[in-house]
């Protein structure tokens, strides 16, 4: 379902640090500009304070992306980020992640900007959207404990598709996600290991098959790690790009009843 802009909605709860925000849309072909202002209020007049004023500009010569605060109705400095990571006329995800001192932005799984406040994040409590944008879906997320479970009632089926978003923490070892049946065996695991730098799929008799693409996890950034089941088995994702399959039977598939995660990140979202 696609949002109305202008788009205006209370932050229930607030800002904290661990919070995360989601943003979900298309950026229209002859988009112009939007703009995502975190609020200190949602008055119309007077204008409220903007702790986080994130603007991306398609129409200027050199496209980027500014950031600004609005206190007291001044702006305050600008700042700007070149090599613009959205396109017009594609599809978006924006994750905004709030830290102790500052936010960092994420555009499509990769990392894009961090902002320092400048205002303080206990005051913001509304979120608004404004300018040329699709909005598809917005979510504000928290961060879950790890290791965590999640069932699957139906097990798994020819379509379905299992999304993990979080964060590698700073010194990160090691990241899994494994898939369990009724017997709580493992038949399916997805190791990713920070010392070698390694992705592999990990067989119950702890047989390895490496994963011969680029190592996409990095300290302190975002990650999104996409398994889509299909006839055969399972196909993998990470930060958008596609790094190959693992084969198992529809029967092993249709089995399978919890899906865990454990590992050095702060998890922030589990869908299926």
């Amino acid at each position: 379902m696609t949002q109305v802009i202008p788009y205006v909605t209370t932050i229930f709860g607030g800002l904290h640090a661990g919070k995360m925000v989601m943003l979900q849309g298309v950026v229209p072909l002859r988009a112009h500009r939007f703009q995502v202002d975190f609020q200190c209020g949602c008055s119309l007049y007077p204008q409220p304070d903007i702790a986080i004023h994130f603007n991306p500009r398609f129409h200027t010569t050199k496209p980027h992306v500014m950031c600004n605060t609005l206190h007291s109705g001044r702006w305050q400095r600008e700042a700007r980020w070149p090599g613009m990571a959205l396109q017009r006329g594609a599809s978006f995800l924006i994750l905004f992640l709030f830290r102790n001192e500052e936010v960092k932005v994420s555009v499509n799984g990769r990392h894009f900007l961090h902002y320092r406040y400048r205002l303080p994040l206990s005051r913001v409590d509304t979120l608004g959207i404004f300018g040329d944008i699709l909005v598809k879906a917005v979510g504000f997320l928290n961060i879950s404990q790890v290791p965590c479970s999640r069932a699957l009632p139906q097990g798994l089926w020819p379509g379905q598709v299992i999304i993990v978003r979080g964060l590698v923490l700073q010194e990160p070892k090691e990241f899994t996600l494994s898939l369990r049946d009724e017997a709580s065996r493992t038949p399916v695991m997805l190791r990713a290991s920070f010392t070698d730098r390694t992705l592999a799929w990990v067989s119950p008799w702890g047989f390895k098959k490496l994963i011969s693409a680029p190592f996409l996890f990095y300290p302190q950034r975002f990650f999104e790690v996409l398994l889509l089941c299909q006839e055969g088995g399972l196909k993998l994702a990470l930060n958008g790009q596609p790094l190959g399959s693992t084969n198992l039977d529809q029967q092993t598939l249709e089995r399978l009843r919890e899906v865990r995660i454990s590992g050095s990140i702060q998890l922030y979202c589990v869908h299926y």
